[in-house]
C-alpha cells in the first residue's frame, strides 16, 4: 500500500521561495529551480501561489515584515532620530551580512532590472525602495517638527543620504564586503546627521 502523500507546509515552501529569490533574484529563479528547493512538483507550486510571479510578491511579503523590516522597526521605536538612523544603518549590516544566508537586502538586489515581461515585478520593487526612502525623509521631518535638528535643515537631502547609504550597504554586503568595514562607516555617515542635530 502507497504512503499517504507529505502534507504541504505553505508556510515552510513559503520560506524556501523567499531564500530562493533573496539569493538568485526574480530572474535568477526558475520553476525547475523553485521545484527544487520547495521540493514539490510545479503543478502544487502554481495550485498553492498562483504563479511565480505571486510566489515572488508574497515572499517579499515575508521578507519585509520579518527580518526585512528592521528599518520599520528603528524608525518607529527609537526615541531619538539619531538612535533611530544609526539602529536602522547596524541592523542593516548585521541582516545583510549573516553567515548562511542570503547576503544583502532582498528587496534591493532581488530585480533592479528586468526583461520587457518582467517590468511589472521591476516597478513594484522600485516602489518598495522608494517607500523605504520616503519612511527615512518622514521621520527626520518629525524630528525637525520636534526640534530635535536645527530650523532650516534639509531632511529630503538627508533622507536620501541614508537611503542612498541603506541599498549601497545591500550591494557592498553582497560584494563581499566585510561587515566590520560596513560597521565601521555608520560612524562617519552619522556626521552628517550630527550637523543638524540642535
Amino acid at each position: 500500500m502507497a504512503g499517504r502523500p507529505r502534507e504541504f507546509d505553505r508556510e515552510l515552501a513559503l520560506a524556501k521561495a523567499r531564500d530562493a529569490f533573496w539569493e538568485r533574484g526574480y530572474e535568477g529563479v526558475a520553476m525547475s529551480d523553485l521545484v527544487a528547493a520547495l521540493g514539490i512538483a510545479s503543478a502544487r507550486i502554481y495550485a498553492a501561489f498562483g504563479s511565480k510571479e505571486e510566489l515572488f510578491r508574497e515572499a517579499i511579503t515575508l521578507y519585509v515584515e520579518g527580518e526585512g523590516g528592521f528599518a520599520t522597526r528603528a524608525l518607529a521605536e527609537e526615541t531619538s532620530v539619531r538612535g533611530a538612523i544609526e539602529r536602522m544603518l547596524r541592523e542593516a549590516v548585521q541582516l545583510y551580512t549573516r553567515s548562511g544566508r542570503p547576503q544583502g537586502c532582498m528587496v534591493v538586489s532581488a530585480a533592479t532590472n528586468g526583461s520587457l515581461q518582467n517590468d511589472a515585478v521591476v516597478v513594484w520593487l522600485s516602489e518598495h525602495r522608494s517607500a523605504r526612502t520616503k519612511s527615512i525623509i518622514d521621520r527626520l521631518r518629525v524630528a525637525l517638527k520636534a526640534g530635535e535638528l536645527k530650523a532650516g535643515t534639509d531632511v529630503v537631502a538627508l533622507g536620501d543620504l541614508y537611503a542612498t547609504l541603506l541599498h549601497g550597504l545591500s550591494v557592498q554586503a553582497r560584494d563581499g564586503v566585510s561587515k566590520a568595514r560596513l560597521l565601521a562607516m555608520i560612524a562617519p555617515a552619522l556626521a552628517a546627521l550630527e550637523l543638524a542635530l540642535r
